[in-house]
């Protein structure tokens, strides 16, 4: 018996797939507990139109990804921070930081999307890589400057 998975079943499908499984199995457990759908005309057309309406949207996020990614690689970002002698901070600039900053300015960044091996320790020009959406990468400028 032809199935449209529902939901993800351990071992037999994902959710969206069209699989063969046995009568017993489909009538008896699949079916019984909504994790699948009989494939007939109708069921199929409709999981056609859900593909294609879940394919727009996932292009027009990518879409909406590239255009912020474009304005924040606009920008610079300047930090004013304590320093001692040969340009070394007293503490250092953190992903928190850079977020606040970038609040500011009417950005929402998570602090966990800005990609930071360690924190900035030192004053000058540092390129900063933010994860936007899983496929877009942006490259934000951050000017440490001393207080």
């Amino acid at each position: 018996m032809k199935v449209i998975f529902l939901e993800d079943v351990k071992g037999k499908g994902t959710k969206g797939d069209v699989k063969n499984v046995s009568e017993g199995y489909a009538r008896n457990y699949l079916l019984k507990n909504n994790l699948a759908v009989e494939a007939n005309k109708g069921n199929m057309k409709s999981l056609e139109k859900k593909q294609e309406s879940e394919d727009r949207q996932v292009e027009k996020e990518l879409e909406n990804a590239e255009k912020f990614k474009e304005e924040i690689e606009k920008l610079t970002i300047e930090v004013t921070t304590k320093a001692g002698e040969n340009g070394r901070l007293f503490g250092a600039v953190t992903s928190k930081q850079i977020a606040e900053h970038l609040k500011k300015m009417d950005l929402k960044v998570d602090k966990r999307k800005i990609e930071m091996n360690e924190p900035i320790r030192a004053l000058g020009y540092t390129n900063v890589q933010v994860k936007v959406h899983p496929k877009v990468m942006a490259t934000v400028k951050v000017h440490v400057t001393e207080e």
